[in-house]
């Protein structure tokens, strides 16, 4: 197997994998105030999250930036927090009728800054016995990307069965999603504190 496949396999894998179920867990408080129509808003979102954790890990592997990896493992849990907090006051309508924010854009690109790092020492470590890490960064981040539009389809399916065959309404849907991810997120918080 080449280079590139192992590590397109490895991004892939970065995701679909409960061991990254913070990952898991930031993903799903994006997208679950969405619906199938908002796919283009939510694929710039997933998209925005992939190139802030692209940056943070090429920087971090090429030993560009350092940060303390227990702060970041701090910081991981609190972006899904913070994520699943601003969906409690999620109002259908206001998705509805508008564009994806800018701020919005840019908060998620910031948040895959934070996540990047966290998985940046792992990476270094496999990325320091190659040549050249430009084609093997580059294929873990087309897996990453992959892996996460597959969880987001899902996700996207899994909540249009929800709405449209059970009815039931996309406010309370994401308040019990949103209320799920902080009953798992906050304990993450607490013990990383």
């Amino acid at each position: 197997m080449s280079t590139f496949n192992s590590y397109l396999i490895l991004g892939f894998q970065h995701i679909m994998n409960i061991q990254a179920l913070d990952h898991l867990l930031f993903i799903l408080s994006i997208t679950c105030i969405y619906k199938f129509y908002d796919a283009k808003k939510l694929l710039l979102l997933i998209t925005a999250f992939t190139l802030g954790h692209s940056l943070t890990l090429a920087l971090a592997t090429l030993k560009w930036i350092e940060f303390s990896q227990n702060w970041i493992e701090f910081l991981i849990p609190c972006t899904i927090l913070f994520s699943a907090f601003s969906n409690l006051n999620f109002k259908e309508t206001k998705v509805k009728s508008s564009k994806l924010s800018r701020r919005k854009f840019i908060l998620v690109s910031i948040f895959g800054l934070i996540h990047g790092l966290g998985f940046s020492n792992y990476l270094q470590s496999l990325l320091g016995q190659e040549s050249s890490i430009l084609s093997p960064l580059f294929a873990f981040n087309i897996g990453l990307e992959l892996a996460q539009i597959i969880v987001v389809a899902s996700i996207l399916f899994f909540s249009n069965i929800l709405i449209e065959l059970f009815k039931i309404k996309l406010t309370y849907y994401v308040l019990v999603i949103s209320g799920i991810i902080i009953g798992l997120s906050l304990p993450m918080v607490l013990e990383r504190w």
